[in-house]
């Protein structure tokens, strides 16, 4: 193996225990690492890697942390900190299955367990730097947003004599998938799993077929890469998506349930199985699923009031089957819950009138009829008090557990996508916040096409609006050559959020672009001009 030089990177090391903190540090010195800056586990730790560029960051983990690095790991991939030019080595004493598949999900480039050798740390390293250095204009054009470029480079460098010519095409199988480009990405992936039979490959022509409307083809694949690689988590999720395209929502909510039983740690797989359990009726099996989401939340990134509305609409569901006294203690578990939530998640607008919702569901349910009119009224009131109001009807809708229709892959067309865009508030928030994801990674164009996408799933998506224009504003200030074209869009993006009801942070956040907008743009700040919203 080729000699790696370390004298130019520099590494950030967290880990909490301080003599295995101390050992790690004179490994990496030993190894030639000079420029490295090493902490303890907490969550100050993000607010380190979003202000400073590592080559390598080592993150412990330890059954016995009160903020655990496993956190750490999964926040930093929500977050959009992960960057493929960054290595990761994720160093855990925890070698239990469920910590491990909850780490691997995160996708660290590396997993040791702890306590290792300065030689097996030293040959993992060495192995992924090499591959780095092969992968870095390819790495950096992903990081810019720029993944026709990365494809060419994926396609074209790597001949198939070369060792890396495997990874080279399942970056590009990665790349078609965000593309959306499923006929490509099939050809290239089938080919590469005839060969390799890898489990990467079989699952990006799994996808391949899905989204083209081959549900059954998927299906098959992804039963025959699950028994090869029966921990694979990420083919169970796929094998679920094309079940329940296929409206087979049992089959979906097993094949959840099997993964959670596999990993229990990752919440959006509880609640997954949470969704898929109320919708076909498994009230227990829902209840399960969201109180484990609510426990594990407590330290979480994906911590919301989500699992406790849900947990409540499940009681509220349970009440038909139950006795009297039996409801009058599921009355108080459901007031309980809405409590609690109110008391956790102030800062969250909405909740108001979601909590409101299913008070007036379980009047419904229990035959009140003067608490419905009541609490719907209530709800209306505080819906039209929020600066991008509810769709009550589809709120209903959901908390009355009705199954929605067969879910819109990513291949319908434009103009199907268009048109149910514009009725779903909940995706535009969603796309929104993907969209502040790329902004903090460095890629710009994504960025704005997730800024606009947000938009046309919600016009009065006001955040989306003042993220859209603020990004304008930067590349105005930083490209005199399209500065008129691009001062056009701020201000159009402006004007658009000007006709609507803003309040709060979102309010706030257009005055200020409009006070940025009046002074001399050459004079502006560099870089960021103020933190999006999401």
């Amino acid at each position: 193996m080729a000699t790696v030089d370390y004298s130019d990177k520099r590494v950030l090391l967290v880990e909490s225990s301080g003599n295995m903190r101390a050992s790690i540090f004179y490994m990496l010195r030993s190894v030639g690492i000079s420029n490295v800056r090493a902490t303890t586990v907490s969550n100050r730790v993000l607010a380190e890697i979003a202000e400073h560029s590592y080559d390598i960051i080592l993150l412990g983990h330890n059954v016995s942390d009160s903020f655990a690095g496993i956190q750490l790991l999964e926040e930093a991939r929500y977050r959009g900190y992960m960057k493929p030019s960054t290595c990761w080595v994720f160093m855990t004493s925890d070698a239990s299955q469920e910590a491990v598949l909850h780490a691997i999900e995160s996708k660290p480039d590396i997993l040791i367990t702890k306590p290792f050798t300065i030689d097996k740390l030293k040959g993992r390293l060495d192995a992924l730097m090499i591959r780095r250095k092969r992968f870095t204009d390819i790495d950096r054009a992903l990081e810019s947003g720029d993944e026709e470029a990365a494809l060419r480079l994926c396609l074209t460098r790597f001949p198939p004599t070369d060792p890396d010519f495997d990874e080279a095409q399942l970056i590009a199988c990665q790349i078609l998938s965000q593309l959306m480009r499923y006929e490509e990405q099939q050809q290239l992936a089938e080919e590469l799993y005839w060969r390799t039979r890898g489990k990467e490959a079989g699952l990006y022509w799994a996808e391949s077929l899905m989204y083209q409307g081959m549900e059954a083809e998927s299906i098959g694949l992804l039963e025959d890469v699950i028994a090869a690689n029966p921990l694979y988590l990420a083919a169970y999720d796929l094998l679920a998506r094309a079940y329940e395209y296929q409206g087979e929502l049992d089959e979906a909510r097993e094949i959840v349930k099997l993964a959670t039983s596999k990993s229990p740690m990752g919440i959006p797989r509880q609640m997954e199985l949470g969704r898929l359990a109320t919708q076909t009726s498994k009230l227990d099996v829902a209840q399960g699923a969201y109180k484990r989401s609510i426990t594990l939340g407590h330290k979480s990134c994906y911590k919301s009031a989500e699992p406790y509305l849900k947990l409540a609409n499940v009681l509220r569901l349970s009440v038909d089957s139950e006795s009297d006294n039996q409801t009058l203690d599921t009355e108080r578990q459901f007031d309980t819950l809405l409590a609690q939530a109110a008391s956790q998640f102030k800062e969250d607008e909405t909740l108001k009138v979601k909590t409101a919702l299913l008070r007036a569901e379980l009047a419904r349910t229990l035959d009140r009829e003067d608490e419905i009119d009541k609490y719907t009224q209530e709800a209306k009131r505080e819906n039209s008090q929020l600066a991008n109001p509810l769709d009550l009807g589809k709120e209903i809708a959901r908390f009355s557990g009705e199954v929605s229709s067969k879910p819109v892959p990513p291949t319908a067309s434009k103009g199907e996508v268009k048109t149910k865009a514009k009725r779903d508030p909940e995706m535009s928030v969603k796309v929104n916040r993907q969209g502040v994801r790329h902004y903090a990674n460095g890629r710009l164009s994504q960025a704005l096409r997730h800024f606009g996408l947000a938009l046309e799933y919600d016009h009065m998506n006001g955040g989306a609006l003042c993220n859209l224009a603020q990004l304008y504003l930067e590349l105005a200030r930083d490209d005199k050559a399209k500065r008129d074209a691009r001062l056009i869009m701020f201000d159009r993006n402006m004007h658009l959020a000007g006709k609507i009801r803003l309040a709060g942070e979102v309010k706030q956040k257009r005055e200020q672009l409009m006070a940025l907008r009046q002074r001399d743009l050459d004079e502006l700040p560099e870089g960021p001009l103020g933190t999006l919203l999401r």
